[in-house]
């Protein structure tokens, strides 16, 4: 009996300490489980919801700032005066041997270049509609960059003279006596097959007899009033009234030709798909690009629309861009490629035949050197080289804004000649796709512009990718604490539980002995 006693006491205290403490840390130990269920729910909510959101969320600034308004200030500005700089490279095809050329041998040429230009774009006579479209003017500028040059504008080159021998070509349906009279009209007015001017001239404009009396006795019959030169007329000029989609009821609009000059379509062309104005002005695209995109532009210079074609991605800077490229159809003939027949008369495929948009001038415009054209072009001039990374044309834009970061638009102008009855100029030569001059207009993204993108489009969508994996990192940690703390708790309290629990031998001796005392009592 006393020994039973004895044991119920010392069981009871230990009992009474035990629970104490154990009530402490239990209490401590829930109050920090439901802290970590509640912060890991939270944050592993709130990133979630980032994850969701967030992308919506850029998605719906790029709208909102992408639209053409002078409500987005940052945007508009950049719209309306084009801040990334723009060059135009020119390179002449220098011809070597034109008097061999007269008695029929191949032409040999040499490139020439580049002489660069800082071109300079501005939009003006803005005016919004309420169609939800935006009607202007772009001027462009052009200042010579001698630092970036081959040489000055004083360099000297030798190149057909295209009054004549366009000339010839036009008039090779005419009456012989008008030939021959038109022939005449060159001698007296001392204009040869050749011409061997300075750079300047070829690209701004030469005085020439010829060009004053044609503008005084037949006004209109060539596409300058002044000085002739391949750009007599391109320095402070404009490429026409453009009126474009605004974007403020669809983005997927936003900087769409609407209107050129007034026209939907232009005349130029035999069929009303090549007739049609379609696409950007070839500066800005709608936003959200995929690979399956395409991007289509209008050229007032090549009078027509063009398309370009992905080719894959790539980084400009540091920024993701999309490479779309102009696909080997472009200046395909209708033979090669049926949409192209609407272009025709043509040639080989790799040209196309502009003469309808440039006053019936035997001219055509083509990749430079005659890249991805028909080999018999190349064969024909000797001194051609092409290849992709410098003659092809291409534009990096960024897909989720549809904005151009890097791009180079390369196209050539060339002139087809021949031999003409009557016209003596022509002599010998043979009938042959002459290449004049190549243009590459290049621009890229750098400067302020350039860490304002970065900053817009890679560090800000990064930053908001990081948080959201601390968030969903913090709180996956944060449950995974409270669930390992209840854990433990459970251990804990089970371990205790056993502490507690009489021991079974004592017990048995215990009522043995009983047994005996009472026997013995007996």
């Amino acid at each position: 009996i006393i020994a039973d006693l004895t044991s119920a006491l010392v069981l009871t205290q230990l009992f009474i300490f035990n629970g104490s403490s154990n009530s402490l840390l239990n209490k401590s130990a829930s109050k920090m489980i439901v802290c970590l269920s509640v912060a890991g729910l939270l944050t592993l909510t709130f990133g979630t919801i980032l994850v969701v959101v967030g992308p919506i969320f850029i998605n719906k600034q790029i709208v909102t700032n992408l639209e053409i308004s002078p409500k987005n200030e940052l945007f508009y500005t950049l719209w309306k005066d084009i801040p990334m700089p723009i060059f135009m490279s020119v390179y002449f095809f220098n011809v070597l041997n034109p008097n061999e050329v007269l008695q029929g041998e191949k032409p040999m040429v040499e490139q020439k270049g580049p002489y660069v230009y800082r071109e300079y774009c501005k939009k003006e006579n803005i005016t919004f509609h309420e169609n939800k479209t935006v009607s202007f003017q772009e001027y462009r500028q052009y200042h010579f960059m001698r630092n970036m040059s081959v040489g000055g504008e004083s360099d000297i080159v030798t190149i057909p003279n295209m009054l004549v021998l366009g000339a010839a070509v036009m008039l090779e349906e005419m009456p012989l006596a008008v030939r021959m009279l038109v022939s005449s009209m060159f001698k007296n007015f001392n204009e040869g097959p050749f011409l061997t001017k300075t750079v300047g001239e070829l690209m701004w404009g030469y005085d020439s007899k010829l060009v004053d009396f044609l503008n005084m006795y037949l006004p209109g019959l060539l596409p300058t009033s002044g000085k002739f030169g391949l750009l007599a007329d391109f320095n402070n000029s404009n490429t026409g009234l453009f009126t474009v989609f605004t974007g403020q009821d669809d983005i997927t609009k936003v900087h769409q030709v609407d209107l050129w000059n007034g026209m939907k379509e232009v005349n130029y062309w035999r069929s009303k798909q090549c007739n049609m104005i379609n696409g950007t002005i070839g500066e800005v695209w709608p936003p959200f690009l995929t690979s399956e995109s395409t991007l289509s532009f209008f050229s007032p210079d090549a009078c027509r629309s063009m398309e370009l074609v992905y080719q894959g991605q790539g980084e400009v800077k540091g920024i993701p861009v999309f490479r779309f490229v102009a696909p080997k159809t472009l200046f395909a003939n209708g033979l090669d490629y049926a949409p192209n027949e609407g272009f025709c008369p043509c040639r080989q495929s790799g040209i196309m035949n502009v003469s309808s948009c440039r006053n019936g001038a035997p001219v055509f415009i083509s990749h430079p050197h005659f890249f991805n054209g028909d080999p018999a072009l190349r064969d024909s001039i000797l001194g051609l080289d092409p290849n992709e990374d410098e003659h092809g044309l291409f534009i990096d834009i960024h897909p989720e804004t549809g904005a151009p970061l890097r791009a180079a638009i390369r196209l050539q102008i060339n002139l087809y000649i021949k031999m003409v009855e009557g016209i003596t100029e022509t002599d010998k030569i043979s009938e042959v796709v002459m290449p004049i001059v190549w243009f590459e207009e290049s621009a890229f993204i750098d400067g302020p512009v350039l860490t304002t993108f970065r900053t817009a489009l890679v560090v800000l969508p990064a930053m908001m990718k990081y948080v959201q994996y601390i968030l969903l990192g913090l709180g996956v940690g944060s449950i995974l604490g409270a669930i390992i703390l209840q854990l433990r708790k459970k251990k804990n309290a089970s371990e205790k539980a056993t502490l507690l629990l009489p021991d079974t031998d004592q017990s048995n001796s215990t009522s043995e002995r009983a047994s005996l005392l009472q026997d013995t009592a007996d």
